[in-house]
């Protein structure tokens, strides 16, 4: 099947309130102009240096968005065009990307990412960490909190799936309840976003049900 028809029955198959991301690390500007074809317009890399030059060569309406982690010394190469950045996991990136926001006359939007799986390897925030970034963000006028992020086991066990992504949720909608103004909540991949948008999230991120396999 081809990208473009990828696209089309993705979109046919998950509801019409969730944002796709497209994940388009690693592949090249052919791929990504074949789904942009298909009506696809939000794409997300986890190499800065790479998303930069798809930027520079691509169509100019495209959204991109930095799911990878971020180095705080590699932010001020994206500050210029990077419509939203999923991973922040710690005050010194946010406070970074604030000065490189600053510097380009931007606001950038950026989602906490929160630690919900087993793996240690995985990176996020806690929950008092959470808390703790979003209080001290009021002082960061050049960063808009959008929302939380967070990534699930890897694992088979959809039961645990649904559990990590449920405690995400609550933890989203608690905030919300305590007046902190949250739009997106980003959990889901190509293996558990039926899971994902069931428990709650309104952004996806899909890579290999779009592309087929990452390229080497």
């Amino acid at each position: 099947m081809s990208i473009s028809k990828n696209i089309t029955t993705l979109i046919k198959d998950i509801p019409d309130y969730v944002q796709l991301v497209a994940v388009s690390k690693t592949k090249s500007n052919e791929e990504i102009m074949q789904a942009y074809h298909a009506g696809q317009r939000i794409f997300g890399e986890n190499k800065i240096q790479d998303m930069t030059r798809k930027h520079e060569e691509l169509p100019k309406d495209i959204q991109w968005h930095m799911i990878g982690h971020v180095q705080s010394n590699k932010v001020k190469y994206m500050a210029s065009y990077v419509r939203l950045i999923h991973g922040i996991d710690s005050l010194k990136l946010l406070k970074e990307i604030n000065k490189q926001a600053q510097k380009n006359n931007r606001i950038i939007d950026c989602l906490l990412q929160i630690h919900i799986a087993e793996e240690e390897s995985k990176f996020g925030l806690s929950v008092d960490e959470c808390q703790q970034a979003i209080e001290r963000a009021k002082d960061l006028p050049h960063i808009q909190i959008k929302g939380l992020m967070g990534m699930a086991t890897f694992t088979e066990n959809q039961n645990q799936i649904a559990k990590e992504f449920e405690g995400l949720k609550n933890l989203y909608d608690q905030l919300i309840k305590q007046n902190i103004p949250l739009e997106i909540l980003s959990m889901g991949m190509s293996g558990d976003y039926h899971i994902a948008f069931q428990k709650g999230s309104n952004m996806i991120r899909v890579g290999s049900k779009i592309f087929g396999p990452r390229n080497s």
